[in-house]
């Protein structure tokens, strides 16, 4: 926004940024929470030695994941109250980059340790391969296609926005 501080302007990504991390969190812990069950149900002992292992890659980047998702927190609080938002709103985005690439290695992981245990292997690698490409579609690929990209309507309301924005009393006079 143009009218806004460069402190309004921290203050708002970082808002930005938790909101973003509220997601996140919710989607790893409830992942994790899972795995971390997994191993004592009744058919995890009849698992291969590869399952095992894609369940070992699976829980290590989903505990990953959720610890640079709740880190901002950490973060937060040792530096509260000083003044330091901007470095904070730069580790925040780190760590949420971060832990969404933990979070999707643990995801694809998971597919791969399930499809793997009900069907063929070659069916389970198959099926694991286009769930990575949708989640790197939906999480990188799109995201960094259109990061520069306006639609028309986007267009407009940003030319509206600066006469507003320019014409402070405009509003008031109405």
């Amino acid at each position: 926004m143009k009218h806004e501080t460069e402190k309004q302007r921290w203050d708002r990504n970082f808002a930005d940024l938790l909101q973003e991390l509220r997601v996140a969190q919710t989607g790893v812990q409830i992942l994790f929470a899972f795995l971390l069950t997994l191993p004592f149900s009744n058919g995890f002992p009849k698992v291969s030695e590869f399952q095992k292992d894609t369940y070992i890659v699976a829980l290590i980047s989903a505990a990953f994941a959720t610890a640079m998702i709740i880190s901002p927190v950490a973060f937060h609080r040792a530096l509260f109250r000083q003044g330091r938002k901007p470095e904070l709103v730069r580790y925040a985005h780190h760590m949420a980059t971060g832990g969404l690439a933990f979070m999707l290695v643990s995801m694809v992981s998971s597919v791969l340790l399930i499809t793997d245990y009900l069907l063929n292997f070659w069916v389970a690698i198959v099926l694991t391969a286009v769930t990575a490409a949708y989640f790197l579609t939906f999480w990188a690929a799109i995201p960094f296609a259109k990061r520069n990209w306006l639609d028309e309507d986007a267009e407009e309301e940003d030319e509206e926005f600066a006469r507003d924005a320019a014409e402070p009393n405009a509003a008031g006079r109405a």
